[in-house]
């Protein structure tokens, strides 16, 4: 079993970087298909790989799925600078994998504005209740044996029950790499983990209801440091099968990004 959720097997495909998919990508709605986390890290990784500058960083990311992400060895990422400038870029990226044929198609999107660093230390922080620190919260680690999936890659700190309560709080670090062979970015540990979100606080059983999200979009105002990433999460419903779920972002000296998903919320009744 590898340690990285990927493995890059072609650098200079004409569909951009070819990738293979460990088990650690498997999502806990199929096994034919992966969390949405490390499709979306993938994706800022082939962004911030592309024109890069030390000058800039991401600001906004937003995520389209779609449709599923199948699992297998044939996965493509390929990035390019959609609109160039000097303190604005909007750069964008693409994940083709076989369709149903056999054909590649797109799987999986991603935007990001890339803006020009600028110092404005002096500017005032805006008061976040902050989350309580990583040692008080219940460690629950991967369970030897059984089925492998995304879940399992990732070590949890719960600051409550993260499935029941109304905001749900936890710290979570992944237990591999993103690329085999490569140390994660700050972006690329954040959006790792991001998705979480989605899970947390739906207070719906999940087998009796599921509640796919369709995309992620996150606004970074601070690129996180550290290994550990908190997430605080609440969820919305409609009366007609369509929801949301919103929260905010923590490293452990505070809040650095604001995170929103539209979900699909169907009964398997």
């Amino acid at each position: 079993m590898t340690d990285a959720y990927y493995e890059l097997v072609e650098g200079d495909d004409h569909r951009g970087e070819r990738f293979a998919a460990s088990e650690h990508v498997i999502s806990t709605w199929g096994s034919s298909m992966q969390n949405a986390a490390p499709v979306s890290a993938l994706l800022v990784r082939a962004i911030e790989h592309c024109a890069p500058r030390d000058d800039a960083r991401l600001s906004r990311v937003v995520i389209d799925l779609l449709g599923p992400v199948p699992v297998g060895d044939e996965l493509w990422v390929q990035a390019r600078v959609e609109r160039p400038g000097r303190q604005i870029e909007l750069l964008c990226a693409d994940m083709t994998a076989p369709g149903p044929d056999g054909t590649p198609r797109r799987v999986a999107t991603a935007s990001a504005w890339r803006f020009q660093r600028s110092e404005t230390i002096t500017l005032p922080e805006t008061p976040v209740e902050p989350m309580r620190p990583v040692t008080e919260g219940y460690r629950r680690l991967p369970e030897d044996g059984g089925e492998r999936t995304y879940i399992q890659s990732l070590d949890w700190r719960w600051l409550n029950d993260i499935l029941h309560s109304v905001r749900a709080e936890c710290w979570v670090m992944p237990l591999v790499d993103l690329v085999a062979g490569e140390t994660m970015t700050p972006a690329q540990r954040l959006f790792a983990v991001a998705d979480v979100a989605n899970g947390m606080g739906s207070r719906l059983d999940p087998s009796q209801y599921t509640f796919l999200n369709t995309d992620l979009a996150v606004h970074i105002h601070r690129m996180p440091q550290g290994i550990w990433i908190g997430v605080r999460s609440e969820n919305h419903y409609g009366a007609d099968g369509v929801g949301m779920s919103r929260g905010t972002l923590f490293d452990e000296r505070g809040p650095v990004a604001a995170i929103q998903q539209a979900q699909l919320v169907r009964s398997r009744a």
